[in-house]
């Protein structure tokens, strides 16, 4: 048998059997040296060498430290009552609320998983108290708006296709900024005609004179954003460095200011953090090795030169890797396919004239969409356990939302100036 098609074999045969996708793909790359008669020290030298010199791998473990943080203290309780007091006084107004806390999160934790089971589950707990919204609807829409999060910046998907592709991480960042802001547009006009078709509650509105109190009380958590975002684009820290601000400032105003977590929730957050970074961590360390025999195979190149003879342009590319990661993402888990499948097109994306940023923000968002995608999408289950609704009835109601949000898709793709505006505001040349 071909070393490589038993390396693949290996790799899925024991994924299935329950192992780590990490611990298959360097227990496949051992198998495909040991086939080809080369050094299978070669494993450790480039997972240590990889890890070692990757300096941009140390914003992810940071910024998910940055959200369990958040979703320890009183930041997040704070927030909502926010955004419930400007947009929680129309129809519909906690569906509502539910998009906008997830675009005012997304510039704080990076990740989507963060997101639906930190502020996500408070406001699904919300939206289902006394029966105003079915518990299908809120998993629903709760999951969707999720995905926003690793689109506006900061973005640990993002951080990894930097590591991929050598992009620069801070342009990356800015360009995730309207295509964010158009997502969440999407589910906020489909909320709106939802609200009238299914004549969802109208919340008792927050007084005026009640608005500079709660934007006061919210103002530290809201600068978070702001202070993140500022230090990278001012030229003050890089990304990396951004990602232990963001950490130690939801630290302090969480434990000094709000005084609103112990030492007891200080630990679980830190436990918490370390678990879920160890986690992806393996999987980067399993995606680094693997590269290596992707790149021993010759396949990026393959590919490419197979693809050439399509003559395809630039968006039929697109178009083209649109569908394989939707389908893709429908099944496999994202950072996989972020460090696995992407790179494989990045010689062809290059090769076509596409802009890396632009890719690396269409690919992501192509990732984020599979996350409720069914029938493996990881924030379905997520979302399934904190509301109990039943899963097909999740599913039927996710279905109007990922429309919505495939629809922002095919805007972010066809239109690459929406998503360059911002970065060439700031010297991008792209």
């Amino acid at each position: 048998m071909d070393p490589f098609t038993a390396t693949l074999l290996v790799i899925c045969g024991l994924a299935l059997f329950g192992l780590p996708i990490g611990l298959s793909m360097i227990s496949g790359s051992v198998l495909y040296l040991y086939l080809r008669g080369q050094d299978m020290g070669l494993v450790a030298e480039r997972l240590l060498n990889s890890m070692f010199t990757g300096y941009v791998i140390l914003a992810v473990p940071l910024f998910i430290l940055a959200a369990e943080l958040m979703n320890s203290g009183s930041m997040t309780d704070r927030l909502l009552k926010f955004c419930n007091a400007f947009v929680g006084r129309f129809r519909g107004g906690l569906a509502q609320v539910n998009v906008v806390q997830s675009v005012i999160f997304s510039g704080m934790s990076g990740s989507a998983i963060a997101d639906a089971a930190g502020s996500g589950r408070i406001i699904a707990e919300m939206m289902t108290r006394d029966g105003r919204y079915t518990r299908s609807f809120a998993a629903a829409l709760t999951a969707s708006s999720a995905v926003i999060g690793p689109i506006i910046p900061p973005s640990i998907p993002m951080v990894l296709y930097a590591l991929v592709s050598n992009a620069s991480i801070g342009y990356l960042f800015l360009a995730g900024i309207l295509p964010g802001l158009l997502m969440a547009l999407a589910l906020m006009v489909l909320v709106v005609i939802q609200s009238r078709r299914h004549n969802f509650p109208v919340e008792a509105p927050v007084p005026l004179r009640e608005l500079p109190r709660v934007t006061l009380d919210a103002f530290p958590a809201l600068m978070m954003p702001i202070v993140l975002l500022g230090g990278i684009y001012s030229g003050v820290m890089p990304p990396t460095e951004a990602a232990a601000v963001a950490a130690a400032y939801a630290l302090l105003i969480s434990a000094v200011l709000y005084r609103s977590i112990s030492l007891g929730q200080l630990y679980r957050a830190l436990t918490s953090g370390a678990r879920s970074s160890a986690a992806i961590g393996m999987l980067i360390a399993g995606a680094l090795v693997f590269n290596y025999v992707v790149t021993a195979e010759n396949i990026p190149q393959t590919l490419s030169s197979y693809l050439a003879g399509w003559n395809l342009t630039p968006l039929q590319f697109l178009i083209l890797v649109n569908i394989v990661l939707l389908i893709v993402g429908a099944m496999l888990e994202g950072t996989a396919i972020l460090l696995i499948i992407v790179p494989v097109f990045i010689p062809t994306a290059t090769a076509l004239g596409i802009d890396p940023v632009h890719f690396g923000v269409v690919a992501v968002v192509n990732i984020m969409i599979g996350l409720i995608t069914p029938p493996y999408g990881l924030l379905i289950f997520i979302m399934q356990s904190i509301t109990g609704a039943p899963l097909r009835h999740i599913i039927r109601d996710l279905l109007p939302f990922i429309a919505a949000l495939v629809l922002a898709l095919v805007v972010i793709t066809a239109f690459p100036d929406l998503v360059l505006w911002l970065p060439r505001q700031f010297g991008y040349a792209g």
